[in-house]
């Protein structure tokens, strides 16, 4: 699909891989909604920077755990930008901790921001999509929904669902013309993984490529996946070869 002048919405797009997909959509002339929740200032950065591409670009404040707030703000999007044929699901959090101390509500708002997030979202712009007959929906998961990883069983747990949504989600969608996909990154160079030492870190030379991958490059497989006619249901590593 040919996304120039096609409308995008990315979910947790103030920073990190949301903004490099966001500004890496604009570059190629999609218009974008940017979702954010709580950093009002680096939103606006992320649409400042999508815009210097020459595209439409707007922020709006969402808690897509919330079924309410995400129905609400893809109607504001639909009034603002007419239609949605891009979602990129990206909005994530971290909670972690060893199970048999894990707070049950740190499990639940895991599951609610990352799972069902991304069920929200789908569900509330899936119809604008289905009277098109034309959508690319990308989910972000993770290696850690594929490998599973100690101290992250919320996380884990959540992104591992992500990958069963998607793959429904596919099936459910495929005869209107709408794919699904989802990428599942390893260890990138975020804020979230800002603290992890870079040397003599066994955590890393796990990485058969023996280094953290960009922002960018999670931004290059997802444009991917939204470029291709041909590819539902599948799952992407952006890795290094880590899930090998």
């Amino acid at each position: 699909m040919d996304i120039k002048g096609k409308n995008a919405i990315v979910t947790g797009a103030s920073r990190g891989i949301g903004r490099a997909v966001a500004v890496r959509l604009a570059s190629m002339g999609a218009n974008v909604a940017v979702i954010y929740s709580g950093n009002e200032s680096a939103a606006a950065e992320t649409v400042e920077e999508c815009l210097k591409h020459g595209i439409s670009a707007k922020a709006y404040r969402c808690d897509v755990s919330s079924a309410e707030e995400t129905k609400n703000t893809v109607q504001e999007i639909r009034k603002d930008f007419g239609s949605v044929e891009i979602l990129v699901n990206n909005a994530g959090i971290t909670k972690d901790g060893l199970i048999a101390f894990m707070k049950e509500e740190d499990f639940d708002r895991v599951i609610d921001v990352n799972l069902k997030g991304a069920f929200n979202m789908i569900r509330n712009t899936a119809a604008l999509m289905l009277r098109s007959k034309c959508g690319r929906i990308v989910n972000i998961s993770s290696v850690s929904g594929i490998m599973g990883n100690a101290g992250q069983a919320n996380y884990a747990a959540s992104k591992a669902g992500v990958i069963g949504l998607t793959k429904s989600v596919a099936r459910e969608l495929a005869a209107k013309g709408i794919t699904c996909n989802a990428v599942a990154p390893g260890f990138i160079e975020t804020d979230m993984t800002r603290d992890i030492p870079q040397e003599n870190n066994p955590l890393l030379s796990s990485i058969p490529l023996g280094h953290m991958g960009k922002t960018e490059d999670v931004a290059e497989a997802v444009t991917f996946l939204i470029s291709s006619d041909y590819i539902t249901g599948e799952v992407l590593r952006v890795d290094g070869g880590i899930a090998m």
